[in-house]
C-alpha cells in the first residue's frame, strides 16, 4: 500500500490540471469585450462562445462518467490534458468567428475530461472521511484557475495581445502532461484500472439505475441551482454587467472577479466540514445558499442608480459561497450509489449546473440584444431586466431540491441518521 504522501501528490497533479481546465474555460470572461472587436460580435454571438463551450461540457459529462468507468481516469485525464491544451492554441490562432466557436468546443471537449477523473482518483485514495472535505477542496482550490483567468488575462490580453496572452496559456498542457504520465495511479494497486466492457444494453441499465436513486435526483438539482450565478459572472457576464451597469473601472471589476473566487476557496473547506459532520442537513445549506444569493441580487438589481460597493462585494460572496454549495450535490450522489456507478452518477449530476448556466448565458445576452438591437453598448436597465432571468432558475431549482429531499428523508428515515448512515439529503 503506497504512503498517505503519493495519495495527496497525485490528488496534487490532478488538482494542477483541474485548476488549469477551469483556467481555459474562464479565460473569455475578461476578454469579452476583445472577442466583440476581434470577430465583430453581437452579444448573442459572444454568448454562444461560452453557451456552446458549456453544452459541449454539459453533454459530455455521462459519456465522459462511462469512459473513467471503463478505462480509468488516468486514461480519460490524459486525453483531456491534450485535447484541451491544442484547442486553446487554436483559440489563439483562429480570425474568424467560426475558427474561434470550433476552438471552443474542443476547449469544453477538454474541459468535460478533468473534474470527473479527479473525484474518482479522490475516491479511491483517501478514506471515507477524508473524501467530503477533499472533495470541497478540489472544487474550491480548482476556482484558482478563474483568478488567473482574471487579474493576470486582463495585463497579459493588453500587453501582449490575444494571440500570445493565449499561447501562453496553452503552452502550460506539455509540463502538466509528463506531471501525469509520470506521478499518478488509478488506484493504490494499479496504475491503469480498466472495468468490464459494457454493452449498450448495460449502459443504459446503469444510466438508468443512477437516475432512478433519488439521492442522484437530489444532486442534480442541488448542482443545477447552486452555482449558474458564479458562471455568469466569472464566465461571461460579469464584466460587462460590472463596468457598463454598475460604472466600476475595468481594474476594479477585474479584482472583483477575482473576489468571488477567493469566496470560493474560503468557503469550500468551511462548508466541507459542515457537510461532513451535518450530513442530514446538506440540502438545507444549500437552500441557504440559494436565499442568500436571490437576496443580495435582489437588493443590487432593485439598488436606484449603481450599487455602492459594499454590496457589489456582498454579492459575489454570495455567489461564490454557490460554487462550494455546488460540491454537496456530489456528496449526495456518492452516499446514494455504489461504488461501480460512482463516475456515472457524478456525471449526471454534473450536467445540472452546467445546463443552468448555458440557460443563463443565452437569456442574458438574448434579453441584452432585444433591448439594445444592433449595439454592444448595454445599458443599466438592459442588464438589470437581462440579470433578472436568473429568479426563474432558482425558482425552479430550489423546488425541486425540496421535492427530491423530502423523498430521501422519507425513504431512509430519521433512523438511518440515528444509526450512522450518511445517505441522507
Amino acid at each position: 500500500m503506497d504512503t498517505p504522501r503519493r495519495a495527496w501528490l497525485i490528488w496534487g497533479v490532478g488538482l494542477a490540471i483541474y485548476v488549469t481546465a477551469v483556467f481555459h474555460r474562464t479565460s473569455l470572461a475578461v476578454a469579452g469585450l476583445a472577442a466583440t472587436d476581434r470577430f465583430d460580435l453581437s452579444a448573442s454571438q459572444l454568448g454562444t462562445f461560452t453557451m456552446l463551450q458549456l453544452l459541449v461540457y454539459a453533454g459530455m459529462q455521462v459519456p465522459v462518467g462511462l469512459l473513467v468507468d471503463r478505462f480509468g481516469p488516468r486514461t480519460v485525464l490524459t486525453a483531456g490534458v491534450v485535447t484541451i491544451s491544442l484547442a486553446q492554441a487554436g483559440f489563439a490562432l483562429a480570425t474568424s468567428y467560426p475558427e474561434a466557436l470550433v476552438a471552443r468546443v474542443f476547449v469544453g471537449l477538454g474541459d468535460a475530461m478533468t473534474f470527473i477523473c479527479v473525484l474518482r482518483l479522490v475516491s479511491s485514495w483517501f478514506g471515507s472521511r477524508q473524501i467530503p472535505l477533499v472533495t470541497q477542496l478540489t472544487g474550491s482550490t480548482g476556482q484558482i484557475g478563474s483568478i488567473a483567468a482574471a487579474v493576470p488575462m486582463t495585463w497579459a490580453l493588453s500587453e501582449l495581445g490575444w494571440t500570445t496572452a493565449y499561447l501562453l496559456s496553452a503552452a502550460t498542457g506539455p509540463v502538466l502532461l509528463a506531471a501525469l504520465l509520470l506521478v499518478v495511479r488509478d488506484t493504490p494497486q494499479e496504475r491503469h484500472h480498466r472495468g468490464h466492457p459494457m454493452s449498450r444494453l448495460t449502459l443504459l441499465a446503469t444510466l438508468r439505475a443512477s437516475w432512478a436513486q433519488p439521492g442522484t435526483r437530489l444532486g442534480f438539482w442541488v448542482h443545477f441551482t447552486t452555482p449558474f450565478s458564479a458562471h455568469l459572472l466569472v464566465l461571461l457576464w460579469g464584466f460587462p454587467f460590472l463596468v457598463l451597469s454598475e460604472g466600476l473601472s475595468e481594474t476594479v471589476a477585474g479584482l472583483l472577479l477575482s473576489l468571488i473566487i477567493v469566496a470560493v476557496v474560503a468557503s469550500g473547506p468551511v462548508l466541507g466540514w459542515v457537510v461532513g459532520n451535518h450530513p442530514w442537513h446538506r440540502s438545507t445549506v444549500a437552500l441557504g445558499t440559494i436565499a442568500g444569493m436571490v437576496a443580495t441580487w435582489t437588493a443590487v438589481l432593485a439598488w436606484p442608480g449603481h450599487a455602492p460597493l459594499w454590496l457589489l462585494v456582498l454579492l459575489i460572496v454570495a455567489c461564490g459561497i454557490g460554487g462550494p454549495a455546488s460540491m454537496i450535490g456530489f456528496d449526495v450522489g456518492r452516499t446514494s450509489n455504489p461504488p461501480d456507478r460512482m463516475a456515472s452518477s457524478t456525471g449526471i449530476i454534473n450536467v445540472g449546473g452546467f445546463v443552468a448556466a448555458v440557460v443563463a448565458v443565452f437569456a442574458v445576452g438574448a434579453v441584452l440584444d432585444l433591448m439594445t438591437p444592433g449595439s454592444s453598448d448595454y445599458t443599466p436597465v438592459a442588464f438589470r431586466a437581462a440579470m433578472s432571468v436568473q429568479y426563474l432558475l432558482w425558482g425552479l431549482g430550489a423546488a425541486q431540491i425540496w421535492r427530491y429531499r423530502t423523498r430521501v428523508r422519507r425513504l431512509l428515515g430519521r433512523e438511518a441518521v440515528e444509526g450512522g448512515s450518511t445517505m441522507v439529503g
